[in-house]
């Protein structure tokens, strides 16, 4: 089964209601926060800073963290994830697994109960 597609967040507001999570985790070197959303497919954006080096490896770390997600299966939400360049030394597989953590911990962790 395939997993479900991820869409771009496009909007202001949504990066706004970012700055104060429903949902945090972290997993390894990938922290992810996350707020509900009235769209049925997970929408994600990235937070690689300059901190991780030049502008090579910063689009490095978020291809590879773009790859993760889209294999995730995240649930419905929006979803801000990050990396620091740690993220270039984890096997790919190891790399899915701990975005996939992090996602349904910062989901489950958010939603109302």
């Amino acid at each position: 089964m395939p997993a479900p597609p991820v869409d771009r967040i496009r909007h202001r507001r949504v990066f706004a209601a970012l700055r104060r999570p429903a949902g945090r985790a972290a997993a390894g070197p990938v922290h992810v926060r996350w707020v509900p959303s009235d769209r049925p497919v997970a929408q994600v954006a990235y937070a690689v800073g300059r901190h991780c080096g030049p502008a090579v490896v910063r689009n490095r770390v978020r291809r590879r963290l773009r790859a993760a997600v889209a294999t995730a299966g995240a649930p419905p939400g929006c979803y801000l994830v990050g990396a620091g360049h740690e993220v270039l030394d984890l096997e790919f597989s190891r790399l899915q697994t701990v975005v996939r953590e992090a996602m349904t911990t910062a989901a489950r962790r958010g939603a109302p109960r």
